[in-house]
C-alpha cells in the first residue's frame, strides 16, 4: 500500500479520527454535556463509516426509468442509506431523552460534574 491508497480512503480515516475524539470525550471529560457530545460524535463517525462503505463509483440512484434496460451494477444499494436514516432518527430520540435527563440531574444535584454527582449518591 502506498500513500495514494490512504489519500483515496480519507473518509475512513476521518471516521476513525472522529470515533477516537468522541471516545476520548466520553471517557476523559467529567461534564455530562461533554460526555454526551462525545457520544454524538461517535454516532456521527459511525454514520460516516457506513455511508463510506456503501459508496460506489459512478453509481446512480436506484430508480428505474426504463424497465427494458436495467443494469443492476450501475445502481447504488439503497439499504445502507435507509439504515443510516433510521439510525439518525434513533440518535435524535436518544439526544432528546439524554438532554432531558441531564436537565433533571442538574435540577436535582446542582452540578453536571460526574465525580461530584457520584459523591452525592
Amino acid at each position: 500500500m502506498n500513500f495514494e491508497f490512504y489519500l483515496l480512503h480519507y473518509n475512513y480515516w476521518v471516521s476513525i479520527i472522529l470515533f477516537m475524539i468522541g471516545l476520548y470525550a466520553m471517557i476523559a471529560k467529567k461534564n455530562l454535556i461533554k460526555k454526551f457530545m462525545g457520544l454524538n460524535i461517535v454516532e456521527t463517525s459511525i454514520f460516516l463509516f457506513y455511508i463510506s462503505m456503501a459508496d460506489k463509483a459512478d453509481a446512480i440512484a436506484p430508480v428505474l426509468y426504463n424497465y427494458d434496460q436495467v443494469n443492476v451494477d450501475q445502481h447504488a444499494n439503497p439499504l445502507p442509506s435507509i439504515i443510516i436514516l433510521t439510525a439518525i432518527v434513533i440518535a435524535l430520540a436518544i439526544t432528546a431523552t439524554a438532554l432531558a435527563l441531564i436537565i433533571r440531574i442538574y435540577e436535582e444535584y446542582g452540578t453536571l460534574n460526574s465525580d461530584e454527582i457520584e459523591e452525592l449518591w
